[in-house]
């Protein structure tokens, strides 16, 4: 099922914005229960894939850039006598936290958990779990820093000319 709208559609009883031209591929048998969970509040930019065989979920709040692809399987590479097209998958469960930004031309494999807070560089391969509140990038993708953390009691930034400013400690 894709969408076909050629402007953003926003669903109003959970804040969500949808962009349009997202893809949804189940590959595989139907598993009973939901297979795609998308919290409160998610963005999703144009030409995003979810392909899945078992279960991907996105936490409230996050933003997911154009042309994200979320693949939570992957073929065997054995040398059998099977094609590789035809060869079994192993799966595992994409779970994306609160609050997650993953950049745009991104790819998040199986069995990958993206913990609260995390930000995702932009054309990242995302592989291995990330822990929550640290910004990775790259082929594939890597730690690069902690996310900042706002000094005053009130948790904010400073905005001056369009630029975040963070009081490091």
């Amino acid at each position: 099922m894709k969408t076909s709208q050629s402007h953003s559609w926003k669903r109003r009883t959970s804040g969500c914005e949808l962009e349009s031209n997202i893809y949804f591929k189940f590959d595989g048998f139907w598993l009973p229960g939901p297979n795609i969970v998308i919290g409160n509040g998610v963005f999703i930019g144009r030409n995003v894939e979810f392909n899945v065989q078992g279960r991907i979920e996105i936490g409230d709040d996050c933003g997911i850039g154009s042309n994200v692809i979320f693949a939570d399987h992957n073929h065997s590479d054995s040398m059998g006598s099977k094609r590789m097209r035809d060869q079994e998958t192993e799966t595992g469960a994409i779970k994306i936290g609160r609050n997650v930004l993953v950049g745009g031309n991104s790819v998040v494999l199986k069995g990958v958990q993206i913990g609260d807070g995390a930000v995702i560089g932009v054309g990242s391969v995302v592989t291995r779990s990330v822990p929550s509140n640290e910004i990775w990038g790259g082929v594939p993708a890597r730690k690069i820093m902690d996310r900042p953390q706002p000094s005053n009691a009130l948790g904010r930034t400073k905005r001056i000319n369009r630029i975040a400013i963070v009081p490091l400690r």
